[in-house]
């Protein structure tokens, strides 16, 4: 399967009053598979709509490859596309099912019976060629949806929310097959979904998006470690999000006053920052370290224990801090049968390394 690369050049839409798509500007590499992350209105459908050729654009290009195709028809952009509801014709056996994209190109009847059935190879699905749609279950449907886009051979897939009815434990399932067939065919793959961890485990890059804009594009490690505003932060995964003033810059790490009691500590900045701002830092509860507190403890956040959750292999520990300028506060630790426990109404004393907390002075979405 040949891949091409996908730009998207200041494209916009509007309905009415309502922006549901700023001017975009986004280039996906050749082979690269790229989620559109985002909650329910962000924009992340109407950018796969635009691409798909499914809705018409107020402004900007779309390319793929050096081709621009804004305003092709769907079916002269060499795309496929899976959704979330297989649309499989019932009175069509699998095979045939698969083999309708290639019957609609005019690929002879013997090529297409073979293309067809190597796509269920590829789906690891040969047996079930003869069945019917109505004899799968849901997993298997949706991995014929996917030979199906597949068997034509299109240079870019487009998958919106393909796993969203699926559940957990299949859809984790589905995740590997979708991840191995990418790595199998290098297809260029532009996939959305509002699930953060189906995000972080399939992408090269996540671009997270927010009321109509692109919030953040990096790789999910980018995202996740190095959020550049509120939004992200807060968006993606579990956070501890602290108001805090610079006090003084080294390098890449700053010193820093939190909250009302000035508490000392550090963090990671990238350059944007001047002493004497007041920003936030970020503190994932897995970094941030928790004993019950001692005398001593004065130069280290306090909270107060409010509730304590084992989730199986972590345990979580949620607080309220001493200084009610700040928000509540989560801490995360592996579950061990022995070891520090804690309980509510425990007064404790948290700390991190600066290398775990990071500075953002970005408010978009806050």
């Amino acid at each position: 399967m040949s891949s091409s690369s996908l730009t998207v050049q200041k494209l916009s839409k509007r309905y009415g009053e309502f922006v549901a798509l700023a001017e975009t500007d986004l280039t996906v590499a050749e082979g690269e598979f790229l989620t559109l992350l985002g909650p329910s209105g962000s924009g992340k459908t109407t950018l796969l709509s635009l691409v798909a050729g499914l809705a018409r654009p107020d402004g900007g290009a779309v390319l793929i490859g050096t081709d621009e195709v804004t305003y092709s028809a769907p079916h002269l952009r060499d795309i496929g596309v899976v959704f979330q509801n297989y649309a499989l014709f019932p009175h069509m056996t699998i095979l045939e099912n698969i083999a309708f994209p290639l019957k609609m190109r005019k690929v002879q009847a013997e090529e297409a019976r073979r293309r067809a059935q190597e796509a269920l190879e590829m789906i690891r699905l040969p047996h079930i060629a003869q069945r019917y749609p109505k004899e799968l279950s849901g997993g298997q449907q949706q991995r014929v949806a996917l030979a199906r886009c597949m068997v034509y051979r299109p240079s870019i897939i487009l998958m919106d929310e393909p796993l969203g009815a699926l559940d957990k434990k299949l859809r984790e399932h589905m995740q590997l097959e979708i991840k191995r067939i990418h790595r199998e065919l290098g297809a260029t793959i532009v996939y959305v979904t509002h699930d953060q961890e189906e995000a972080m485990t399939m992408s090269d890059r996540i671009c997270l998006m927010n009321s109509g804009r692109i919030e953040q594009l990096g790789t999910p490690g980018d995202l996740y470690f190095r959020p550049q505003t509120l939004f992200v932060a807060d968006f993606l995964g579990e956070s501890n999000l602290l108001p805090a003033k610079v006090e003084a810059i080294a390098g890449d790490e700053i010193a820093l006053a939190i909250g009302s009691r000035a508490v000392k500590a550090r963090a990671l900045a990238d350059g944007k920052v001047s002493t004497g701002d007041t920003i936030h830092i970020m503190i994932r509860p897995q970094n941030l370290s928790i004993e019950l507190a001692k005398d001593g403890d004065d130069d280290r956040l306090g909270a107060t224990v409010t509730d304590v959750m084992v989730t199986g292999s972590l345990t979580k520990v949620y607080m309220k801090a001493s200084d009610e300028e700040l928000p509540d506060l989560l801490a995360a630790f592996p579950t061990r049968a022995s070891g520090q426990t804690f309980r509510i109404g425990n007064v404790v004393a948290l700390s991190w390394h600066g290398t775990d907390a990071v500075a953002i002075t970005g408010n978009a979405g806050a």
